[in-house]
This record gives structure tokens, sequence and C-alpha cells, in this order.
């Protein structure tokens, strides 16, 4: 079955939706996404969305540009961080306007607090000039993401956006240097679909269940960037993973950062509040890549409570009646999933896989790159957390994965429009989805049940955990390279047991299987390449950061003959790289 629209966007999160938002009523807009439209995972993002409304206390944009390139350890292209933080405000003023039920002041303007990295200037009683924790958060509670992403999805509705809910995409259709569209199926029916389109846009979000302890949805398994790789196009600085430093011990569920910006500690097993250690200044709202490496230390260093692997995070002098206004969500999960009530008991956490810095690369309004160059792809756009633009470098700040989703999709949108003015449809290449349907074809007629896709996907999991993880040695990283080659090898020799068509979950995380394997080994390699600390990437075997050798972007190009990288300056405008203290 073929299917025509102008325009289609591969996601339902904020940035997909936000595209779609822009789009409607200017063109026929269609929708796919591999859950309902509201399960998509930005409704998880529970903290806030960062912009100097100054609502609290004094704030600049300009502030917000210093630390989001500050807190990417430098790797952050400067033009790119000043378009995103300058269209903040006045983003965030239209989702109100959209109905956001952003948390309030006592005057009635957006709430704002405090979130790890974002700072203000302070000059102390000697005349020197610090930096402490600024309110730039703007937050629903700690269902920001929720809200947010509920209120995209009713705009959409509101403008007759066509969604195909539970479909899959399984490749993009390139031909020519032009993008036509793609191939999916319905997960209800499992019938393959062909979509024909002047544009495609990916909003597919990131990739962290490549790790045994994450804070990612089971749909995040990183499809976008490695279908976008098989067709061609490179991935930008995928070895910069960050990890969130307060994820439920053992689960890694996601303890919004806004615990701590409401007051919350950090503590080691001796009840010692170990981040005076590591950022003075700031302590617990350092940004989290310092943040995790200083959990990740005390845990090593035998500080773990009760010597186990998990720190607590305290918010019992916080208050019942704050907490429960400003952090609901958080007093759930933990009396559900770890049985400890915060107002009373301190929270076991540990370190989880978050979120991506790495991906799709892309001009800054979402046209996607071919290559080091900045050769465009025609017709083919992306945003969010799939792209790479590179607004978070190294390492993001929290609170501005919201921003660049909501702030890039409507930038993409835009330039999706403009493209329409004059686009027409290309034609669509005959049997499109020829290949694809011999893959799944082939997955049904197979009898060899010699490996298990569960077995691949936990041994993958695992080791990525302990050897691509918070830190990271040579030895260790060429072991995993290794182990993705023994897994892939694997992977041939797994079939189908379940036969039946109808909403088969087995072949979708097969399918998905395919796609952490793929993914995984360009994190790898560049992370072997890259022989520094920078961010979220950080090297044992290596005291520090290079910016001589390595101020610049990782291209990663799939060949024939294996992962081939290519390297990009670091656009630079205001800021010029300096050690990151706080």
């Amino acid at each position: 079955m073929i299917h025509k629209h102008d325009v289609l966007i591969v996601g339902a999160g904020l940035a997909g939706l936000r595209a779609a938002v822009e789009l409607a009523g200017k063109a026929d807009v269609a929708v796919l996404s591999k859950v309902f439209p509201t399960r998509s995972h930005s409704g998880a993002a529970q903290g806030g969305i960062a912009a100097a409304l100054g609502n609290e206390e004094e704030d600049h944009v300009e502030w917000h540009i210093f630390d989001t390139v500050k807190g990417s350890d430098y790797l952050g292209d400067q033009d790119a961080i000043e378009m995103m933080v300058s269209e903040a405000p006045e983003v965030i003023i239209e989702l109100e306007h959209m109905g956001v039920p952003f948390s309030r002041t006592k005057e009635g303007k957006i709430a704002q607090r405090q979130f790890g990295g974002h700072t203000r200037p302070k000059v102390g009683a000697d005349g020197k000039e610090t930096r402490v924790a600024i309110q730039r958060a703007c937050y629903a509670a700690d269902r920001t993401g929720h809200v947010i992403l509920h209120t995209l999805y009713e705009q959409c509705v509101k403008h007759n956006v066509h969604f195909y809910s539970e479909y899959y995409v399984v490749s993009l259709i390139v031909k020519d240097g032009v993008c036509r569209g793609l191939v999916a199926f319905d997960i209800q029916t499992g019938e393959l679909h062909t979509f024909h389109a002047k544009a495609v846009m990916f909003g597919t979000g990131g990739y962290g269940r490549a790790w045994k302890i994450t804070s990612n949805a089971y749909a995040n398994t990183g499809d976008g960037v490695a279908i976008a790789y098989r067709a061609g196009i490179p991935l930008e600085d995928m070895e910069f993973v960050q990890f969130h430093p307060t994820g439920l011990w053992k689960l890694g569920i996601l303890v919004t950062e806004g615990a701590r910006g409401e007051g919350g500690y950090l503590k080691n097993k001796n009840g010692e509040r170990f981040m005076k250690n590591y950022a003075p200044t700031v302590m617990e709202l350092a940004p989290r890549d310092m943040v995790t490496r200083s959990i990740t230390t005390e845990i090593l260093e035998g500080r773990g409570i009760d010597g186990k692997d998990y720190v607590h995070l305290d918010l019992t002098h916080v208050g019942e009646a704050t907490l429960k206004e400003r952090l609901p969500e958080i007093i759930g999960f933990a009396k559900t999933y770890v049985g400890v009530d915060p107002v009373k008991a301190p929270i076991p956490i540990q370190p989880t896989a978050h979120y991506s810095m790495g991906g799709i690369p892309t001009s800054l309004f979402g046209e996607v790159y071919l290559d080091e160059k900045g050769t465009i792809l025609t017709g083919f756009y992306a945003a969010g957390e799939c792209a790479c633009i590179s607004v978070h470098g190294a390492n993001r700040l929290g609170t501005n994965s919201l921003l660049d989703g909501v702030v890039h999709g409507r930038r993409t949108g835009k330039q999706i429009a403009k493209f329409l003015q004059t686009a027409e449809f290309s034609e669509l290449p005959e049997n499109a989805d020829t290949a694809d349907r011999a893959r799944i074809d082939e997955l049904f007629a197979s009898t060899n049940f010699k490996e298990s896709y569960h077995h691949i996907k936990d041994t993958l999991r695992d080791n990525m955990m302990a050897k691509a993880g918070v830190y990271r040695n040579e030895k260790d990283l060429k072991e995993m390279k290794q182990i993705i080659h023994e897994l892939r090898e694997k992977y041939k020799n797994v079939g189908l047991r379940d036969k039946s068509k109808n909403f088969n979950t087995e072949l979708m995380e097969v399918l998905e299987l395919g796609h952490l394997l793929e993914f995984s080994e360009v994190v790898v390699e560049g992370a072997i390449a890259r022989q520094e600390c920078r961010g979220a990437h950080w090297r044992t075997d290596f005291e520090k950061r290079d910016d001589t050798n390595w101020m610049k972007h990782t291209f990663a190009f799939r060949t024939e003959k294996g992962i081939e990288l290519k390297y990009k300056p670091v656009t630079v405008t205001k800021y010029q790289p300096m050690e990151r203290k706080y």
C-alpha cells in the first residue's frame, strides 16, 4: 500500500509534534509513531524547560548562552547555541498560549527553579566574581514533558494533523541525493506500507536502551539514527552519551534534577554531602557529567551506601508540603519502585544512561548533512534528540533538552514550509519496499533458533554499561568493539518464533536489536579514537581535555570496509575554551 503526503514526520515527541503544529494548515502533514503519540518518551521529562525569563530573579539570555557553551565542555557550536537560547523566551510564551499549564509564582508568572549548570555571576565581599545557581527552569511540578507533550498533541488534533499510530519505520527511500519517502510496517497488522513525500523529518529520540541501566523508555532504541546511517548519512559525535546522576537504584528510572533544584542533598555512606569535594560553589547543581562522575567515584572508592553501587538523594529536609506540590511524581516513583517515602527517608540512586548528545548531523534549520562539509540531503530533516546541531556538545545541561526539541521542531517546521513552496514529489522508485519485505520474510521463514535475540541484547547492554559507560579506557573499548562484532555475527542466526502478523512485538524487537548493534559500534569507534576527557566522554587513560587535537566534531561514515571517521571544527564565536570550574 502506498500513502502520499507532503510531509512525513517520524516520531511524536516534542520535536515531531512541534514541527507538525508549525506545518498544520500549510501542508498535508502526517506523523508516524511506533507508540501512541502521548506515550512518546518526551512525556517522561520531569524537571523543566530552560529560558531566561527572569521571573524569579534577574536573568539574561547571554548568561544562558554562556552556561550552555561551558556546560558543553566547549564542544557545542556557539552559533547554534546562541540561536536556540535566544529563541527560548518566545518559544516558552508560545507554549503557554497553546495551553501548557506551567506552575506559577505568587504573581501569576511562569515559575522557575534551579537546575544543574545554570548560573549567574555574583560578586563576593572580596570583590571577586563567582557563579552561583540561578532559577531558570520553567516547570509544571515534575511533569513538565508530560504536559507539553499533551498540549502539542491536542494542537495537532485540533489542526487535523494525520497520525499513523503504532507504525514502525524500517527504512528511508533515498535516490539521487533526494529523500523521497520511507517504508514502515503497521504493528497492528504486520503489513508493510510505502510512504511517498516531498519532505521527511525524523524526530525519533535517543538511544539509551543500548545500556543496561537507563532512564529511557523501551522505545528508545535509536531507530532513527540507525536508519539514517544505513541510508548513507553520517552520524555526528555519537561517543557523547550523558549519564544522568540520579536514577533509581537498579532500575534507572529518572529522579529529576529538579529534586536537587528544590534543595536535595547527595550523601555517601558517611552521611557526607560529598559534592563539596568536587564542585564547591554549586554543590549538587554542578553539570550532569561532573555530578555523575562524582557519584561514580564515591561508589568505586567504597563510599556507596552499605558498600553497594548507590548513594543517597536526601529530600527529607525539604518539607512534605513542598515535595507534594513540586515533586509529586518523584514521591510516587520512590514509593512504588524502591519502597521509600522521600518525605521520611533518602532515595537510593545511581547514574543512569539518559541522553544522546550525538546523532544525525543537521544545519541550524534541521536540514540533514551528507558529509562534514555541509552537503545537504534534499528533502530530509531531523530535530530533537536524534539530531546533532550541535547545541549540547560533549554534555547537555538539564532542561535544555525540552528546549532543543521545541525550538528545533518549530524551526525545522518553518524550514520545511519554505522548502514546500517550490518542492514537487520526486518519482518514487519501483518496489521501494523490496529489501525490507525480503528481510522480514526471511525472519518469518527462519527455522534457525540457534541464537536468542534476548541474550544478544542483554550481552550488549551489560557490556556497554561496563566498558562504554561513565568511565572508559582503550582496553575496555577495544574489547567492546570485538564483542559487538561477535554479537553481529550471532544476530545473523536470529529467527522469529512468533509467526503471527498481528502485534508481533518479537519482530519489532529483533529489528530494534539490529539498530542497537549498528549504532553502538559507532559509539565505541568514536570513543576509541577520541583520546581525551571531555564532558560525558571520560577516558581514564587520558588526564584531561585536549583542545589542540580534539576541539572538533566526529563524523562517522558507514563504508564497505567498516566505519570511517572524519572531523569538523567546532564553531567558536565569543567564548574561547577554558577550564570548567564550578
